[in-house]
């Protein structure tokens, strides 16, 4: 059975305490995060690109960890790491060339990491690929792009849900669509870091959407929320309540088509991700929704 799931974008969080976690919460935050939610992003896996020859993959015993905190109904979405995502290592300074990441699209690399998660298989909800801004330096054209997911898709194990973020907002057009369609890839709506609107996006290409989805809420700006809010996510600092109700029909209408939808919600989308879950609730229970 299909689901609408609700979750945060990591967990570890003092400031929640009250919201989400009791005085003792530091034993084991996601156990009584699993108490409050059905999903949750994982994002600590994606930063794993060190150099050519260092690529960290998640520990055994960490995922085991996490599997013993969550009910059996729980699932997590999951950012494939950097290193198998960057087709270029990060640069300190914009004046430094450009060098080529070996690992881009390794399968091997993806087999490696699908194996560490092992005893997490039957809780994974979406393995997320996010790509950053390809400018023509890293990648010649849409079509390149979409050739190279394409053979790498062909060999992933096809037990597992994959979803694609991207960040060229014009690649979000009906040839992108098409290709994830027919490979019954989901998208990743992410709400923010200069991306358009979700709400536009999805209204344009509904009817190409058939796998299961994620929405990404992060805020448009990360460092303003940071400096007012002091690390203290606990309150509201900028109200998206109009958004909000836009998104959440879009949520209803996903799952109307039988597809498992997770929205994923960062503090820096309007200061607290639980309280924000709290409105969509709210919203996803109206009566007049």
């Amino acid at each position: 059975m299909t689901k609408i799931r609700l979750g945060t974008c990591s967990w570890k969080y003092e400031s929640w305490k009250g919201l989400v976690y009791s005085d003792r919460a530091r034993e084991n935050y996601l156990l009584e995060y699993s108490k409050m939610y059905d999903t949750v992003e994982i994002d600590q896996w994606f930063w794993s690109l060190f150099g050519e020859d260092k690529v960290s993959l998640p520990l055994n015993r960490v995922v085991e960890e996490y599997v013993r905190s969550v009910p059996d109904d729980f699932k997590f979405t999951i950012k494939v790491p950097n290193s198998i995502t960057l087709t270029h290592f990060y640069r300190k300074q914009k004046t430094e060339a450009l060098k080529v990441n070996p690992h881009f699209l390794s399968i091997s690399l993806f087999e490696a990491f699908i194996d560490t998660l092992k005893s997490m298989h039957d809780k994974i909800g979406l393995l997320m690929f996010q790509f950053e801004y390809l400018n023509k330096q890293k990648m010649s054209s849409q079509q390149e792009f979409t050739d190279k997911l394409a053979a790498f898709i062909e060999k992933c194990d096809p037990r597992f849900p994959y979803a694609v973020e991207i960040r060229n907002p014009y690649y979000l057009n009906k040839a992108y669509f098409q290709f994830l369609n027919e490979k019954k890839i989901g998208h990743v709506f992410l709400q923010g870091y200069f991306m358009p609107d979700i709400v536009e996006v999805y209204q344009k290409f509904r009817s190409m959407i058939s796998a299961a989805t994620a929405i990404r809420l992060h805020g448009p700006d990360r460092g303003d929320i940071e400096e007012r809010s002091g690390g203290n996510w606990n309150k509201i600092y900028d109200s998206r309540d109009e958004e909000l109700s836009r998104i959440t029909k879009i949520i209803e209408e996903i799952h109307s088509k039988n597809l498992d939808i997770y929205a994923n919600v960062n503090n820096h989308y309007e200061g607290s991700a639980p309280l924000t879950i709290e409105k969509i609730r709210k919203l996803l229970a109206s009566d007049t929704f």
